[in-house]
């Protein structure tokens, strides 16, 4: 085993150990919208679940520079979000998404996809998304930063709404296969869903 002190190892290469092990990573695909009404969206694949009850889920949005993203900001100051679930049929268009624009510039209009009403919050979802959820804010969090000029900003949401293709809907249970996720991996990589096996957990 080789054995490195993250705190002797550069952001960079941390970056690289811990996108090159932690995979494959689900995508989460958000939109917010900024105090001056621009819709703006970005894909994030520092995103999970954190619970089911209430439900919750998390995405690390990483500063650049020390800088909060117009994700993060939006989110922090509208209190809403919503996220969708990437998957085969639009991980092109959501790749599009993740250019650099200025914060009055949206990346939905760029990447060509349709703004979607949503039910609780103000902020529109995407219709070329199968799954996603509407969101408010339940808590954000500041992490690191304070001596590299660095940090990110820890969202954790509150479902309030979800959204479900009907055709992946059956008895409570979401088809995996026709939802066809894609994972994130390193560098420029992407998953599909491979080779799946069953195990009974102990009881």
């Amino acid at each position: 085993m080789i054995a490195i002190d993250p705190s002797n190892a550069s952001e960079r290469d941390n970056y690289k150990l811990l996108i090159g092990s932690i995979i494959p990573r689900p995508i989460a695909f958000v939109t917010s919208i900024s105090s001056e009404g621009t819709l703006n969206g970005a894909p994030f694949s520092y995103f999970n679940i954190v619970s089911s009850n209430p439900p919750l889920i998390s995405i690390s949005v990483q500063r650049k520079n020390g800088v909060m993203k117009d994700t993060a900001r939006n989110i922090i100051e509208e209190k809403e979000f919503v996220v969708h679930i990437v998957d085969e049929s639009n991980v092109e268009q959501i790749n599009k998404a993740a250019a650099s624009l200025p914060p009055n510039e949206s990346e939905i209009e760029l990447a060509g996809l349709t703004p979607v009403e949503s039910k609780n919050i103000k902020v529109p979802g995407i219709r070329e998304s199968k799954i996603r959820f509407e969101c408010i804010l339940e808590h954000s969090i500041e992490l690191g930063g304070e001596e590299d000029n660095s940090g990110c900003d820890l969202l954790i949401g509150k479902v309030v709404q979800f959204h479900v293709n009907k055709e992946l809907y059956s008895n409570g249970r979401i088809n995996q296969e026709k939802l066809g996720a894609v994972s994130r991996l390193a560098g420029n990589f992407y998953a599909k869903i491979g080779d799946v096996f069953e195990m009974e957990r102990p009881k």
